[in-house]
């Protein structure tokens, strides 16, 4: 009976949005563009890798892939690096955020920065650091040290890295579930005489446990998909986004490329399906519809200093390593000359300032694009029900979930022919960018609108305005915050991303990020730095200015005016 007033309902709804143009035309036009650029180049890679060269259905490569030791020691590498990555990444960010949101520390605001800073930094950053501190001509090894040929290569290096890039994900994560947890319930505990630590366990570490493994899981994607950082800082210790990217570029085998490219596509899918759909229902609510009270943050000495020496070491480390890569920037020779100078930004601008170019440029469109977009699914998918509505909810943060080797992949496969021939251009790599990161656009749009009550739009309906014109001047000024979060998360992963678009790059749209990874393979890593502190100042003078033009353009104004002007007028 249920299922059948869905049905009905669905089907109403439905009939209405066919009176209703516009909205039919964001809903079919989403539809064909998800089905273009995400289903499509997905579905060509894994007919792709299950056929021979004559096109008939086989499983050889496949076979093949699975008996050869080699790629059998390389999966099994990869899976470790994530599980070990993931684990210590999760403890540290649970520490900080168990820090900002229990413990009364000071520089708590430092503390949250220096948490979320390595979320917005271009990749290659920790990886440098680490050869300018820890290499041949380190300044911890060589100089202070006294250590010669040292080299910083290999797993260890490679975990300090990841561990240091990804922790903020946990952070993010477990902070939004600590902060959620009704004081009141740990209050409860102390007050029938648990101590912290006994209140720690049996109460906050229980409620929180969702968080801890959604954090988990989020980081073991990330380690999986991650390119630049084993390319640069992981010497022997190949991955599979390695040894995807070797097989393509070095042996021009693409069907085996695209078979490994799938066992990387396959653990990350289902963490990522783990993370969404299990761990999402083994939430536990603990917040009422009652006031709650003001929690009683930690003061004991033994607790709160050991964790603010915890979070001050972290912090420590981070600002160590951002600091040596921008010293090493203007910097004639690390490690042999340390003069201070501006030829590394000179040469590095001269090499590849059409690249910085082309990325801000293709970064902008595509995180204009990508936010206009994203806050249009999410509407649709938040405020409408109509059949075809779960296809958009999947395939629209589907990408979310692939790994950006796959997804290069993928985008040679499905778009190197007629009639959709667009390798080598520059609007596949706005494309890629706009569909690579238009999820986060999304989930926080939707969030967003779950909270807008619809009488508000219903109001707006009655005084005689269409559904476009309540979206665009009621209900997208309301998603300011979602809409700027979206933009400058597109915007600083397009310009940042490296594995996603490796493949796709040409002569014609370099891109910066390639060109710092081909800096890497001539050791010429002062120029990188320079490249990497440009990336680092333009993200800061661009996410000021993102935020400045869309409080002004989005600004609050008066409606009931509006649309009745806009009803007299029509009359």
């Amino acid at each position: 009976m249920a299922n059948a007033t869905t049905r009905t309902k669905r089907l109403n709804e439905t009939k209405m949005i066919l009176r209703q143009p516009l909205l039919l035309i964001a809903i079919l036009l989403s539809f064909a563009l998800l089905l273009l650029f995400v289903i499509y180049p997905l579905a060509k890679t894994l007919i792709y890798s299950l056929t021979d060269e004559t096109g008939a259905f086989s499983l050889a490569n496949l076979i093949t892939i699975l008996q050869t030791p080699r790629y059998g020691k390389v999966f099994g590498r990869t899976m470790a690096l994530g599980l070990i990555v993931a684990f210590i990444a999760t403890f540290i960010g649970y520490i900080f955020a168990y820090t900002v949101t229990r413990v009364n520390v000071p520089a708590k605001g430092f503390f949250k920065t220096m948490a979320t800073l390595p979320i917005l930094s271009p990749p290659f950053v920790l990886s440098l650091s680490i050869i300018f501190l820890f290499g041949k001509q380190g300044l911890i090894s060589k100089n202070l040290l006294g250590i010669t040929g040292s080299s910083v290569y290999g797993l260890k290096s490679l975990i300090v890295v990841q561990v240091m890039s990804f922790f903020p994900i946990a952070y993010l994560t477990l902070s939004g579930i600590l902060a959620s947890i009704d004081a009141s319930v740990e209050d409860a505990a102390c007050n029938m005489g648990a101590g912290r630590w006994k209140t720690f366990w049996t109460v906050t570490f229980p409620l929180s446990l969702p968080g801890i493994i959604s954090g988990a899981l989020l980081v073991f994607i990330q380690s999986l998909e991650d390119f630049s950082n084993p390319a640069t800082i992981g010497g022997d210790y190949t991955t599979l986004s390695i040894e995807v990217y070797n097989i393509i570029t070095g042996s021009y085998d693409m069907r085996k490329g695209s078979v490994l490219a799938l066992l990387l596509l396959l653990p990350a899918v289902i963490a990522y399906l783990l993370n969404k759909y299990w761990v999402n229902k083994k939430s536990f609510v603990t917040v009422t519809g009652k006031p709650t009270q003001a929690r009683k943050l930690i003061e004991e000495p033994h607790i709160k200093w050991p964790l603010f020496a915890f979070c001050l070491i972290v912090s420590a480390i981070i600002i160590l390593f951002y600091g040596t890569v921008i010293f090493a920037s203007f910097v004639r020779t690390w490690g042999v000359d340390f003069s201070l100078t501006l030829d590394q930004y000179r040469k590095a601008l001269q090499y590849g300032w059409d690249s910085l170019k082309n990325s801000m440029t293709l970064g902008l469109i595509s995180a204009v694009i990508g936010g206009l977009l994203g806050m249009v699914i999410a509407y649709i998918t938040a405020k409408r029900n109509y059949y075809g509505k779960r296809f958009i909810e999947v395939a629209s943060v589907l990408m979310f979930a692939v790994p950006g080797t796959v997804l290069g992949i993928s985008y040679i496969l499905g778009f190197n022919s007629k009639p959709l021939a667009l390798t080598g251009t520059g609007l596949i790599l706005v494309i890629v960018f706009t569909f690579r990161n238009m999820p986060v656009a999304i989930e926080s749009g939707t969030t967003t609108l779950l909270q807008i009550d619809n009488s508000i739009e219903e109001a707006s309906t009655i005084l005689g305005a269409d559904t476009g014109y309540s979206f665009r001047r009621i209900t997208l000024p309301m998603l300011k915050n979602a809409f700027f979060s979206g933009i400058v998360y597109s915007f600083t992963k397009a310009i940042t991303a490296v594995s996603a678009v490796i493949f796709l790059v040409s002569p014609r749209w370099k891109l910066v990020t390639s060109n710092i990874y081909s800096l890497f393979d001539l050791a010429k890593y002062g120029q990188a730095a320079a490249f990497v502190t440009m990336m680092v100042g333009i993200l800061l003078v661009f996410i000021g200015l993102f935020n400045t033009v869309i409080n002004l353009l989005l600004a609050p104004r008066s409606k009931v005016p509006q649309a009745k002007s806009k009803t007299e007028e029509s009359k």
